[in-house]
Protein backbone atom coordinates (compact mmCIF):
# COMPACT_ATOMS: atom_id res chain seq x y z
CA UNK A 1 0.00 0.00 0.00
CA UNK A 2 1.22 3.39 -1.09
CA UNK A 3 1.66 4.99 2.11
CA UNK A 4 0.36 9.17 1.82
CA UNK A 5 3.34 11.28 2.66
CA UNK A 6 1.57 14.49 4.42
CA UNK A 7 -0.24 11.94 6.22
CA UNK A 8 2.57 9.56 7.20
CA UNK A 9 4.31 12.37 8.89
CA UNK A 10 1.34 13.90 10.69
CA UNK A 11 0.80 10.67 12.03
CA UNK A 12 4.85 9.66 13.24
CA UNK A 13 4.02 11.33 16.79
CA UNK A 14 5.90 13.80 18.94
CA UNK A 15 9.54 13.37 16.87
CA UNK A 16 7.80 14.80 13.83
CA UNK A 17 4.83 17.36 15.49
CA UNK A 18 4.34 19.61 12.46
CA UNK A 19 5.73 23.26 14.01
CA UNK A 20 8.21 23.14 11.20
CA UNK A 21 6.22 21.55 8.59
CA UNK A 22 3.55 23.69 8.31
CA UNK A 23 5.85 25.62 6.61
CA UNK A 24 5.25 23.18 3.43
CA UNK A 25 4.19 23.52 0.45
CA UNK A 26 3.54 26.79 -2.18
CA UNK A 27 1.14 27.95 0.00
CA UNK A 28 3.48 28.99 2.99
CA UNK A 29 5.30 31.61 0.50
CA UNK A 30 3.67 34.62 -0.62
CA UNK A 31 5.06 36.03 -3.87
CA UNK A 32 5.90 39.06 -4.64
CA UNK A 33 7.66 39.73 -7.68
CA UNK A 34 6.52 43.76 -7.77
CA UNK A 35 5.82 45.15 -4.36
CA UNK A 36 3.70 48.21 -4.02
CA UNK A 37 6.13 49.93 -2.17
CA UNK A 38 9.48 49.50 -1.43
CA UNK A 39 10.12 46.43 1.24
CA UNK A 40 12.28 46.63 4.25
CA UNK A 41 15.63 44.73 4.03
CA UNK A 42 18.62 44.21 6.35
CA UNK A 43 22.19 43.57 6.05
CA UNK A 44 25.13 42.48 8.47
CA UNK A 45 28.50 42.29 7.13
CA UNK A 46 31.68 41.27 9.54
CA UNK A 47 35.63 42.24 8.88
CA UNK A 48 37.22 39.69 11.28
CA UNK A 49 39.95 40.29 13.35
CA UNK A 50 38.37 44.18 14.53
CA UNK A 51 40.55 47.10 13.66
CA UNK A 52 42.99 49.82 14.73
CA UNK A 53 41.59 51.64 17.71
CA UNK A 54 43.18 54.59 17.64
CA UNK A 55 42.41 55.37 14.47
CA UNK A 56 39.14 53.67 14.05
CA UNK A 57 37.07 54.93 16.90
CA UNK A 58 35.73 57.99 17.00
CA UNK A 59 36.71 60.18 20.42
CA UNK A 60 33.99 59.07 23.17
CA UNK A 61 34.31 62.91 24.62
CA UNK A 62 32.83 64.26 21.20
CA UNK A 63 29.60 62.72 21.40
CA UNK A 64 26.64 62.88 19.01
CA UNK A 65 26.72 64.65 15.75
CA UNK A 66 29.48 66.65 14.60
CA UNK A 67 32.25 64.85 16.30
CA UNK A 68 35.73 64.59 14.23
CA UNK A 69 36.08 61.87 11.99
CA UNK A 70 39.30 59.79 12.69
CA UNK A 71 41.58 58.10 10.36
CA UNK A 72 40.90 55.10 9.91
CA UNK A 73 37.19 56.24 8.87
CA UNK A 74 37.89 59.30 6.58
CA UNK A 75 37.11 57.74 3.42
CA UNK A 76 33.32 58.22 4.96
CA UNK A 77 33.67 61.74 5.82
CA UNK A 78 31.61 62.60 3.19
CA UNK A 79 28.66 60.48 4.43
CA UNK A 80 28.96 61.29 7.85
CA UNK A 81 25.27 62.05 8.16
CA UNK A 82 24.45 58.99 6.67
CA UNK A 83 25.87 56.41 9.55
CA UNK A 84 26.08 55.77 13.11
CA UNK A 85 28.98 55.07 14.99
CA UNK A 86 27.75 52.76 18.17
CA UNK A 87 30.52 52.42 21.29
CA UNK A 88 30.14 50.29 24.43
CA UNK A 89 28.39 47.42 23.37
CA UNK A 90 29.28 43.79 23.49
CA UNK A 91 28.46 40.32 24.05
CA UNK A 92 28.68 39.21 27.94
CA UNK A 93 29.52 35.60 26.95
CA UNK A 94 32.43 35.94 24.11
CA UNK A 95 35.28 33.79 25.47
CA UNK A 96 36.89 33.51 22.14
CA UNK A 97 38.41 36.11 19.83
CA UNK A 98 39.25 33.58 17.33
CA UNK A 99 35.29 33.05 16.96
CA UNK A 100 34.23 36.36 16.54
CA UNK A 101 32.42 35.86 13.49
CA UNK A 102 30.73 33.06 14.98
CA UNK A 103 28.83 34.45 17.65
CA UNK A 104 28.50 38.29 16.13
CA UNK A 105 25.03 38.18 15.25
CA UNK A 106 23.86 35.37 18.17
CA UNK A 107 25.60 36.66 21.19
CA UNK A 108 25.42 32.65 22.23
CA UNK A 109 27.17 31.30 25.27
CA UNK A 110 29.62 28.41 23.73
CA UNK A 111 28.93 26.33 26.41
CA UNK A 112 25.15 27.19 26.74
CA UNK A 113 24.27 23.28 26.29
CA UNK A 114 25.34 20.80 28.86
CA UNK A 115 27.39 18.38 28.26
CA UNK A 116 28.41 19.95 25.18
CA UNK A 117 31.64 22.03 24.41
CA UNK A 118 30.29 24.18 21.43
CA UNK A 119 26.53 25.59 21.77
CA UNK A 120 25.16 28.17 19.34
CA UNK A 121 22.12 29.86 18.91
CA UNK A 122 19.92 31.65 16.09
CA UNK A 123 21.60 34.99 14.28
CA UNK A 124 19.96 38.31 13.86
CA UNK A 125 19.34 37.68 10.41
CA UNK A 126 17.90 34.71 10.38
CA UNK A 127 14.81 36.15 12.87
CA UNK A 128 14.89 38.19 10.32
CA UNK A 129 14.78 35.34 7.18
CA UNK A 130 12.07 34.05 8.60
CA UNK A 131 9.23 37.09 8.29
CA UNK A 132 11.08 38.77 5.20
CA UNK A 133 11.64 35.18 3.62
CA UNK A 134 8.18 34.42 2.79
CA UNK A 135 8.09 36.85 0.18
CA UNK A 136 11.45 36.35 -1.61
CA UNK A 137 13.15 33.49 -3.61
CA UNK A 138 15.80 32.98 -1.28
CA UNK A 139 14.77 33.84 2.25
CA UNK A 140 18.24 35.02 3.23
CA UNK A 141 21.75 34.94 0.84
CA UNK A 142 24.74 34.33 3.29
CA UNK A 143 28.09 35.71 1.40
CA UNK A 144 31.62 34.70 2.36
CA UNK A 145 34.56 33.07 0.98
CA UNK A 146 37.13 30.44 -0.27
CA UNK A 147 39.88 31.52 1.98
CA UNK A 148 38.39 33.62 5.02
CA UNK A 149 42.41 34.06 6.29
CA UNK A 150 40.85 32.62 10.01
CA UNK A 151 41.86 29.39 10.34
CA UNK A 152 38.03 28.07 10.42
CA UNK A 153 38.17 26.66 6.74
CA UNK A 154 35.89 28.07 3.81
CA UNK A 155 32.69 28.83 3.17
CA UNK A 156 31.53 29.75 7.08
CA UNK A 157 28.97 32.43 6.80
CA UNK A 158 27.79 34.59 9.79
CA UNK A 159 24.39 33.27 10.12
CA UNK A 160 23.10 30.31 12.39
CA UNK A 161 19.74 28.78 12.04
CA UNK A 162 16.78 28.50 14.61
CA UNK A 163 19.00 25.24 16.20
CA UNK A 164 22.24 26.60 16.15
CA UNK A 165 23.65 25.49 13.26
CA UNK A 166 25.67 26.93 10.90
CA UNK A 167 24.06 27.93 7.38
CA UNK A 168 25.72 27.48 4.55
CA UNK A 169 27.51 30.44 1.96
CA UNK A 170 28.16 31.19 -1.55
CA UNK A 171 31.69 31.56 -1.41
CA UNK A 172 32.62 33.72 -4.41
CA UNK A 173 31.23 36.26 -6.54
CA UNK A 174 30.69 34.08 -9.42
CA UNK A 175 28.90 31.55 -7.05
CA UNK A 176 26.71 33.96 -5.96
CA UNK A 177 25.82 35.85 -9.67
CA UNK A 178 25.36 31.93 -11.10
CA UNK A 179 22.65 31.31 -8.03
CA UNK A 180 21.05 34.43 -8.46
CA UNK A 181 20.84 35.32 -11.88
CA UNK A 182 22.52 32.38 -14.55
CA UNK A 183 18.81 30.45 -15.27
CA UNK A 184 18.14 26.39 -15.11
CA UNK A 185 18.25 25.19 -18.68
CA UNK A 186 16.61 22.30 -17.61
CA UNK A 187 12.79 21.54 -18.43
CA UNK A 188 10.53 22.29 -15.66
CA UNK A 189 8.88 18.63 -15.34
CA UNK A 190 12.47 17.38 -15.13
CA UNK A 191 13.29 19.28 -12.59
CA UNK A 192 9.97 18.62 -10.94
CA UNK A 193 10.57 14.80 -11.20
CA UNK A 194 14.10 15.38 -9.92
CA UNK A 195 12.46 17.36 -6.61
CA UNK A 196 9.74 14.55 -6.34
CA UNK A 197 12.85 12.01 -6.39
CA UNK A 198 14.20 13.61 -3.49
CA UNK A 199 11.24 13.87 -1.40
CA UNK A 200 10.35 9.98 -2.37
CA UNK A 201 13.79 9.27 -0.77
CA UNK A 202 12.95 11.47 2.31
CA UNK A 203 9.54 9.28 2.77
CA UNK A 204 11.93 5.73 2.87
CA UNK A 205 14.31 7.29 5.28
CA UNK A 206 11.40 8.97 7.46
CA UNK A 207 9.91 5.43 7.82
CA UNK A 208 12.84 4.11 8.86
CA UNK A 209 13.52 6.14 11.27
CA UNK A 210 10.06 5.84 12.47
CA UNK A 211 10.97 2.35 13.38
CA UNK A 212 14.29 3.18 15.51
CA UNK A 213 12.04 5.44 17.96
CA UNK A 214 10.73 2.35 19.95
CA UNK A 215 13.57 1.28 22.98
CA UNK A 216 16.04 4.32 22.66
CA UNK A 217 17.55 6.35 25.67
CA UNK A 218 16.32 9.76 25.99
CA UNK A 219 20.31 10.78 24.78
CA UNK A 220 19.20 8.67 22.16
CA UNK A 221 15.59 10.41 21.04
CA UNK A 222 16.98 13.44 21.48
CA UNK A 223 19.72 12.65 18.50
CA UNK A 224 16.67 11.07 16.82
CA UNK A 225 14.48 14.48 17.51
CA UNK A 226 17.62 16.43 16.16
CA UNK A 227 17.90 14.48 12.89
CA UNK A 228 14.07 15.22 12.28
CA UNK A 229 14.03 18.65 12.87
CA UNK A 230 17.20 18.63 9.86
CA UNK A 231 14.60 16.86 7.52
CA UNK A 232 11.88 19.30 8.87
CA UNK A 233 14.32 22.22 7.46
CA UNK A 234 14.92 20.30 4.17
CA UNK A 235 11.20 19.77 3.33
CA UNK A 236 10.96 23.62 4.10
CA UNK A 237 14.00 24.46 1.85
CA UNK A 238 11.96 22.21 -1.24
CA UNK A 239 8.93 23.86 -0.69
CA UNK A 240 10.52 27.02 -1.33
CA UNK A 241 12.48 25.48 -4.15
CA UNK A 242 9.00 24.40 -5.35
CA UNK A 243 6.97 26.93 -4.73
CA UNK A 244 9.40 29.36 -7.54
CA UNK A 245 10.13 26.83 -9.67
CA UNK A 246 8.26 28.04 -12.69
CA UNK A 247 9.05 31.81 -12.08
CA UNK A 248 12.29 33.00 -14.11
CA UNK A 249 15.02 33.95 -12.31
CA UNK A 250 15.51 37.67 -12.27
CA UNK A 251 17.52 39.80 -15.56
CA UNK A 252 21.33 41.08 -13.73
CA UNK A 253 21.80 44.24 -13.76
CA UNK A 254 25.59 43.94 -14.34
CA UNK A 255 27.50 40.93 -16.69
CA UNK A 256 28.91 38.36 -14.60
CA UNK A 257 31.97 38.49 -13.18
CA UNK A 258 35.16 36.67 -14.81
CA UNK A 259 38.71 35.42 -13.73
CA UNK A 260 39.88 34.91 -9.43
CA UNK A 261 39.12 38.32 -8.17
CA UNK A 262 40.62 38.56 -4.73
CA UNK A 263 41.65 41.54 -3.07
CA UNK A 264 39.78 44.66 -2.32
CA UNK A 265 37.92 43.69 -5.62
CA UNK A 266 36.49 41.19 -4.40
CA UNK A 267 34.94 42.96 -1.54
CA UNK A 268 34.11 45.41 -4.71
CA UNK A 269 32.29 42.70 -6.67
CA UNK A 270 30.78 41.50 -3.73
CA UNK A 271 29.36 44.10 -2.46
CA UNK A 272 27.49 45.00 -6.52
CA UNK A 273 25.99 41.21 -5.99
CA UNK A 274 24.83 42.36 -2.30
CA UNK A 275 22.75 45.19 -3.80
CA UNK A 276 21.54 43.79 -7.26
CA UNK A 277 20.33 40.68 -4.78
CA UNK A 278 18.06 43.39 -2.63
CA UNK A 279 17.47 45.36 -5.80
CA UNK A 280 15.92 42.72 -7.92
CA UNK A 281 14.14 41.35 -5.03
CA UNK A 282 15.37 37.86 -4.65
CA UNK A 283 15.72 38.56 -0.90
CA UNK A 284 15.48 41.64 2.22
CA UNK A 285 18.02 40.03 4.18
CA UNK A 286 21.78 39.19 3.70
CA UNK A 287 25.07 38.73 5.68
CA UNK A 288 28.15 38.72 4.11
CA UNK A 289 31.79 37.57 5.71
CA UNK A 290 34.34 39.27 4.78
CA UNK A 291 37.95 37.66 3.62
CA UNK A 292 40.95 38.42 5.36
CA UNK A 293 43.59 37.00 3.95
CA UNK A 294 42.61 37.28 0.09
CA UNK A 295 41.82 41.18 0.99
CA UNK A 296 44.76 42.32 3.20
CA UNK A 297 47.64 39.42 2.18
CA UNK A 298 50.05 38.33 4.78
CA UNK A 299 48.59 36.60 7.53
CA UNK A 300 45.57 38.37 8.64
CA UNK A 301 45.66 36.91 12.32
CA UNK A 302 49.79 37.60 13.21
CA UNK A 303 48.18 41.26 12.04
CA UNK A 304 45.89 41.83 14.62
CA UNK A 305 48.51 41.46 17.30
CA UNK A 306 49.82 44.57 16.02
CA UNK A 307 52.41 46.35 18.08
CA UNK A 308 52.12 50.20 18.04
CA UNK A 309 54.34 51.94 15.74
CA UNK A 310 55.59 48.89 13.92
CA UNK A 311 55.22 47.20 10.36
CA UNK A 312 51.92 45.22 11.90
CA UNK A 313 50.42 48.27 13.10
CA UNK A 314 50.76 50.35 9.58
CA UNK A 315 49.26 46.85 7.59
CA UNK A 316 46.30 47.40 10.24
CA UNK A 317 45.67 50.93 9.57
CA UNK A 318 45.88 50.21 6.09
CA UNK A 319 43.36 47.41 6.19
CA UNK A 320 40.87 50.10 7.78
CA UNK A 321 41.29 52.88 5.39
CA UNK A 322 40.71 50.28 2.63
CA UNK A 323 37.20 48.63 4.49
CA UNK A 324 36.19 52.29 5.05
CA UNK A 325 37.08 53.48 1.19
CA UNK A 326 34.82 50.32 0.01
CA UNK A 327 31.96 50.85 2.71
CA UNK A 328 31.68 54.47 1.15
CA UNK A 329 31.31 53.15 -2.27
CA UNK A 330 28.18 50.85 -1.13
CA UNK A 331 26.44 53.54 0.40
CA UNK A 332 27.10 55.48 -3.10
CA UNK A 333 25.68 52.84 -5.03
CA UNK A 334 22.90 51.99 -2.49
CA UNK A 335 21.68 55.71 -3.27
CA UNK A 336 22.05 55.48 -6.73
CA UNK A 337 19.64 52.79 -6.93
CA UNK A 338 15.84 54.16 -6.99
CA UNK A 339 12.75 52.44 -5.76
CA UNK A 340 9.09 52.46 -6.84
CA UNK A 341 7.98 55.21 -4.84
CA UNK A 342 11.01 57.60 -5.75
CA UNK A 343 12.93 56.49 -2.40
CA UNK A 344 16.45 54.70 -3.03
CA UNK A 345 17.74 51.27 -1.59
CA UNK A 346 19.74 53.28 0.73
CA UNK A 347 16.41 54.66 2.34
CA UNK A 348 14.92 51.13 2.71
CA UNK A 349 17.92 49.07 4.15
CA UNK A 350 19.65 49.02 7.81
CA UNK A 351 22.54 47.83 7.17
CA UNK A 352 25.23 46.95 10.00
CA UNK A 353 29.64 46.63 9.72
CA UNK A 354 31.30 45.71 12.36
CA UNK A 355 32.74 43.07 14.49
CA UNK A 356 32.69 40.90 17.90
CA UNK A 357 36.24 42.06 18.05
CA UNK A 358 37.27 45.55 19.10
CA UNK A 359 41.55 45.27 18.48
CA UNK A 360 44.23 43.00 19.19
CA UNK A 361 41.52 40.23 20.16
CA UNK A 362 40.31 43.14 22.83
CA UNK A 363 35.85 41.62 23.04
CA UNK A 364 34.71 44.82 25.05
CA UNK A 365 33.44 47.94 22.70
CA UNK A 366 32.70 46.23 19.18
CA UNK A 367 33.14 48.05 16.37
CA UNK A 368 30.01 48.78 14.98
CA UNK A 369 28.11 51.05 12.25
CA UNK A 370 25.06 51.09 11.12
CA UNK A 371 23.82 52.97 7.96
CA UNK A 372 20.62 53.05 6.47
CA UNK A 373 16.87 54.31 6.73
CA UNK A 374 15.23 51.05 6.67
CA UNK A 375 14.84 50.73 10.69
CA UNK A 376 14.31 54.57 10.99
CA UNK A 377 17.72 55.32 13.56
CA UNK A 378 19.25 58.18 14.24
CA UNK A 379 22.37 58.57 11.24
CA UNK A 380 25.24 60.46 12.16
CA UNK A 381 26.25 60.20 15.76
CA UNK A 382 29.08 58.97 17.66
CA UNK A 383 26.53 57.24 19.77
CA UNK A 384 28.40 56.02 23.09
CA UNK A 385 26.32 53.53 25.01
CA UNK A 386 27.01 52.81 28.72
CA UNK A 387 29.87 50.00 29.26
CA UNK A 388 29.05 46.42 29.01
CA UNK A 389 25.60 47.09 26.37
CA UNK A 390 24.37 44.04 25.49
CA UNK A 391 25.19 44.03 21.50
CA UNK A 392 21.88 41.64 20.67
CA UNK A 393 20.24 45.12 22.00
CA UNK A 394 21.47 46.74 18.78
CA UNK A 395 20.53 43.67 16.99
CA UNK A 396 16.75 43.52 18.33
CA UNK A 397 16.78 47.69 17.78
CA UNK A 398 17.61 46.94 14.01
CA UNK A 399 15.21 44.16 13.77
CA UNK A 400 12.16 45.81 15.26
CA UNK A 401 12.67 48.98 13.23
CA UNK A 402 12.76 47.20 10.13
CA UNK A 403 9.22 45.76 11.33
CA UNK A 404 9.93 42.42 12.69
CA UNK A 405 8.14 40.95 15.25
CA UNK A 406 10.27 40.13 17.88
CA UNK A 407 10.25 40.58 21.66
CA UNK A 408 13.95 40.10 22.17
CA UNK A 409 17.45 38.59 20.69
CA UNK A 410 19.53 36.29 22.45
CA UNK A 411 20.71 38.21 25.49
CA UNK A 412 19.03 41.51 24.60
CA UNK A 413 17.58 43.74 27.43
CA UNK A 414 15.44 45.79 25.25
CA UNK A 415 15.66 47.97 22.34
CA UNK A 416 18.03 51.31 22.86
CA UNK A 417 15.52 54.50 22.21
CA UNK A 418 18.89 56.90 22.41
CA UNK A 419 19.60 54.94 18.82
CA UNK A 420 15.41 55.23 17.71
CA UNK A 421 15.22 58.57 15.20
Amino acid sequence: MKINRRNFLRGTGAFIALPALESMGAEAFTRTKSPSKPPKRLAFMSMGFGVTEKTYFPDKNQKGTGYKIPQGLSPLKKYQKDFTFVQGCEHKFSRQAHWGSTYWLTGANQYGTPGQSFSNTISADQVAAAQFGKHTRFSSIQLSAPDLGDGHGPGLSLAWDHRGKPVSAWNSPLVAYHNLFNADDKPLAQRQAQLAEKRSIMDNVLIEAKDMQRGLSKSDKDKLDEYFQGIRDIETRLSKTESWMDVPKSKAPFEAPTGNISGPAEIETMYKILVAALQTDNTRVITYRQPLKRFIGGNPHGMSHYSPGETTEEKSKERDLMQSKLLAGLITHLKSVKEVDGSTLYDNITLAFGSNIRSIHYLKNCPTILMGGGANLKMGHNMILPDETPLNNVWLTMLQGSGVKVDSHGDSTGVIKELQA
